[in-house]
């Protein structure tokens, strides 16, 4: 596996873990934050809006993980490199989400 890889792996885990909320709170209905509002990541934008960033996060995480070297999920290493991914993208995102939603 080149370095490379891992880092794509990473980043996919990263994505489709950013991927979750947007979709989630779009497919419910409800207005979510995202880069497109005023203030960009802080103001509210529409449920389609967060659909739409949602797949386009979804779809970036396919194409890092699954088009980019052999992924295999039953490779410690790279369930473990995308694993990470997900963890530091789900911090992040508690934080910042829980900033404004008065979770932290």
């Amino acid at each position: 596996m080149r370095w490379y890889h891992s880092v794509s792996y990473f980043f996919g885990g990263a994505f489709v873990t950013n991927a979750l909320p947007h979709l989630g709170n779009g497919l419910s209905g409800h207005a979510f934050q995202s880069p497109f509002a005023s203030p960009p990541g802080e103001g509210l934008s529409s449920a389609t809006v967060n659909v739409l960033w949602g797949l386009l996060n979804l779809a970036v995480g396919y194409l890092l993980v699954c088009r980019v070297g052999r992924f295999d999920l039953r490779n410690t290493r790279h369930a473990l490199i995308f694993g990470l991914g997900i963890l530091v993208m789900s911090v992040m995102l508690a934080r910042a989400f829980g900033r404004l939603h008065g979770g932290l």
